[in-house]
């Protein structure tokens, strides 16, 4: 598995482009590229978002999660390379409204328990379910059927 200290320094590497000077596009400390790169010290996550931005790939590649460089929202946007993108996906008329209480630890035990509210799920699911038979969906699935397909 590949750690975000290498994924830094290959993305780099692959731009051709120096410690100081990815640095300074970033607004970083000079020494803090070096320690990303060494796994010192990780990124803040405004940081992880400004390198994302930066080297055109998503957070999850950044990470070493995946192998594929590409965000996830543009591929359910369908801004697949080689083939046109589709219309872009009716909103979905089901919303969540959330409401801060103060503090980050306050909200965090507010948002654990919504992620395991039944309701929460049902609809989570529901939506899921309506955006995936909609036009757009069934051809977002059918283009990432191809694109396994011609693996």
């Amino acid at each position: 598995m590949v750690t975000m200290a290498q994924r830094i320094e290959a993305l780099r590497m692959q731009k051709g482009v120096s410690r100081p000077d990815l640095a300074a596009a970033l607004g970083v400390p000079r020494l803090s590229i070096e320690k990303f790169e060494t796994g010192r010290q990780t990124p803040t996550q405004e940081q992880q978002k400004k390198l994302c931005s930066y080297f055109g790939v998503s957070l999850p590649y950044l990470k070493g999660e995946t192998d594929d460089p590409t965000t996830m929202d543009s591929w359910l946007n369908g801004n697949v390379p080689d083939e046109p993108a589709p219309p872009a996906p009716r909103p979905v008329a089901r919303t969540v409204v959330a409401q801060s209480s103060g503090s980050a630890q306050e909200d965090g035990a507010v948002f654990s328990a919504l992620l395991k509210s039944k309701s929460f799920q049902s609809m989570v699911r529901d939506t899921v379910l309506d955006v995936l038979r909609s036009p757009e969906g069934q051809a977002l699935i059918a283009k990432a059927v191809r694109k396994e397909l011609n693996r």
